[in-house]
């Protein structure tokens, strides 16, 4: 029995010194309770007192007489740890610390100190004696407040020192560039992010004002040639751009020749759109290609819009895809009354529908799986709906499919779009917009070429209506015609990102082909803004900005993954598809374009055809759809298209004919 219960307080005895070993680690310094943060407080005060006492001791001075040593005492230790609990000086995690809680020991301090300097005047007013001698309660102020702040800063810089050294192989060294405020919190943010990812090297600036000076202890480095040549100097591996002064040619510049150089370069959204340090680091990304290509702000005339759909009913079709979710998500925000979003694709619609259904509870939702081949079905939501406003985004889009399937392209890209635009008409819809491709001018394939017979046959429409004296419908016809679209089903960037995550090799068509490109919110800012003001019969063209050469982007892409090419990551020519221009155009040979108010935008002059001719053709191209073979579909759209000459596809030998 006695060896039971010794072996019993054995264990307690090694679980107690377990449990001390596990509290009182390094690494939890930044964690200790708060009554022993009060206990350690309340020891150092004890400490400068008794320095105190023995100075003036050896001065032969009494600082607290012996007599009225415990009631002197007391009322200090009383005083003290009112005004620790009245400043919270305690509760603060000390490895956090910072000039806030020096403050607050400051106040902490120096009210003690006042209170303990009118109670010592009091004792000597009502009872001619001092509890303490005045230069005595100015010395102990000072050292009381030193111990407990230098106490701070000692576990502050000892836990981060602590972890810095036995973390060090393991984290980037990176620079910051820019100084500004959003520089500073990022770094400050670095510095206490736990488990740590970087160890902050220093800043760089664009100019040799500051090259003297140090934040946070680290050095403002000056950009003589550029940031790559001081990431080597200073044996940093990464750039964490900061600077939003940047112009997009400095910032691509930047990126670039650390990319060739092989370091990692991030960015980071700014920080006061962030709500603390932790949300700061999490939001530390690296570049992607959007990034890169990114242009001006767009500048949108929001009152426009807002009066073109605030408080209307408006339709999206094809609103399941990428351009017309986009679509979908900004026009929320101008209020409308109602928006019918419509799509055949049964789960990317339910996926659309999630997503926005919390983003405005004033605009009712519906979703409506369709399909806009079917006339008399889209009829019924016309007549139930009654939509003012209709963004047609809705088309087959994919080159090579539908050089493969030119009936389809016919179907969905001209029957679909003239079931809508007539139906618009019947139920006057006010604006009608659609939604086009620069694929469409001088058309090289199946699916420019449908896109064109289209945007001719929305034009015509538009005539029509508008000399119809005999008719009060007067419904816009609005087109709107861009490139490719950064991040849209079916682009260069997804299919890139693929590639490079499977290991490669990322595919190239030919080595000389470009592209202009805009990302998916800026496109869609374009089309609202077009659709607003438009008067009818236009064909808008969006600035794209430079062309890029698809292959420049698939490198950028394989270094922004922190692969080299062609080494790491293969680049495979592979030829050029069906159809398959080696550039784009936004222009016929024969069209000149018109400026607007907005400098992104500008105005297609295009032959317009007489509606009563287009509507013949368009009726007959969709019969020999029907009944006919491939090539007598494309014959007939190269009759209704006459610059529409095929590329590297089985239809160029109708070309002569």
């Amino acid at each position: 029995m006695k060896e039971t219960t010794e072996s019993n307080l054995l264990k307690d005895l090694k679980g107690f010194w377990y449990k001390i070993n596990i509290d009182f680690r390094l690494e939890n310094l930044g964690y200790l309770p708060r009554w022993l943060v009060l206990m350690f407080d309340i020891l150092l005060l004890f400490i400068a007192s008794l320095i105190t006492f023995l100075f003036f001791s050896g001065l032969r001075l009494h600082y607290i007489k012996n007599e009225l040593l415990i009631i002197s005492l007391s009322l200090y230790f009383c005083v003290n740890v009112f005004f620790f609990w009245l400043y919270r000086t305690y509760s603060g995690i000390i490895r956090h610390s910072s000039y806030v809680d020096a403050l607050k020991l400051f106040f902490a301090q120096f009210f003690s100190f006042t209170i303990l300097l009118a109670i010592n005047y009091y004792f000597f007013i009502f009872h001619q004696r001092k509890l303490f001698l005045n230069t005595g309660l100015v010395i102990n102020g000072f050292l009381s407040f030193s111990f407990l702040f230098l106490y701070r800063v000692i576990v502050k810089q000892t836990y981060e020192r602590y972890f810095n050294s036995s973390n060090n192989s393991n984290l980037t060294r990176a620079l910051i560039f820019g100084t500004n405020d959003n520089a500073i919190a990022l770094a400050n943010a670095l510095k206490t992010e736990i488990p740590k990812r970087f160890k902050l090297v220093g800043f760089i600036e664009k100019s040799n004002q500051n090259t003297t000076k140090r934040i946070l202890d680290a050095p403002i480095l000056f950009m003589k040639n550029n940031a790559a040549s001081l990431l080597k100097e200073t044996k940093a591996n990464a750039l964490i751009i900061v600077d939003k002064n940047l112009s997009k040619k400095e910032r691509s510049q930047i990126v670039e020749d650390c990319l060739e150089s092989e370091f990692k370069v991030y960015t980071i959204p700014l920080v006061v759109d962030l709500e603390g340090q932790k949300e700061i680091t999490k939001s530390i990304k690296a570049f992607e290609i959007q990034d890169l290509l990114e242009r001006k702000p767009i500048v949108l005339d929001n009152n426009s819009i807002s009066n073109q759909l605030k408080g209307k009913k408006v339709m999206v079709t094809g609103a399941a895809g990428s351009i017309g979710s986009e679509i979908v998500r900004q026009i929320l925000s101008f209020e409308p009354k109602k928006i019918i979003v419509l799509d055949q694709a049964e789960t990317p619609l339910h996926e659309l529908s999630l997503q926005i259904k919390n983003i405005n509870s004033n605009v009712s939702i519906v979703n409506i799986i369709s399909d806009i081949r079917e006339k008399e079905t889209i009829e019924k939501v016309f007549i139930k709906y009654k939509p003012e406003v209709v963004y047609h985004a809705a088309a087959y889009k994919h080159v090579p499919l539908m050089e493969e399937n030119p009936g389809q392209a016919i179907f969905t890209n001209v029957l679909g779009t003239k079931n809508i635009a007539d139906l618009a008409f019947e139920y006057e819809v006010e604006r009608f917009v659609m939604v086009s491709t620069d694929k469409a001018v001088n058309p090289s394939n199946v699916m420019g070429a449908s896109k064109r017979i289209a945007e001719k046959y929305v034009q015509s429409l538009n005539n029509k209506v508008k000399y119809n004296a005999g008719s009060s419908k007067s419904t816009k016809y609005i087109t709107t015609r861009f490139g490719n679209v950064l991040g849209s089903n079916g682009s260069v960037v997804p299919l890139f990102t693929k590639q490079i995550q499977d290991g490669g090799p990322i595919t190239i068509t030919h080595p000389d082909i470009i592209r202009y490109f805009m990302t998916i919110p800026e496109a869609c800012q374009l089309v609202l803004e077009a659709g607003a003001m438009g008067s009818g019969g236009e064909i808008f063209i969006f600035d794209m900005g430079a062309p890029v050469r698809i292959i420049d982007l698939a490198r950028k892409m394989i270094r922004l993954a922190g692969f080299i090419p062609d080494k790491d990551i293969e680049i495979k020519i592979i030829g050029l598809r069906p159809g398959e221009k080696l550039y784009e155009e936004l222009l016929n040979d024969s069209s000149k374009n018109l400026p607007t108010h907005n400098e992104k935008i500008m105005i297609a002059q295009e032959e317009i055809m007489i509606y009563e001719e287009i509507n013949e053709s368009v009726k007959l191209l969709i019969e020999t759809a029907k009944q006919k073979s491939n090539n007598a579909i494309v014959s007939k759209m190269k009759n209704i298209v006459p610059e529409y000459k095929s590329l590297n596809s089985i239809f160029q030998e109708l070309d002569g004919i």
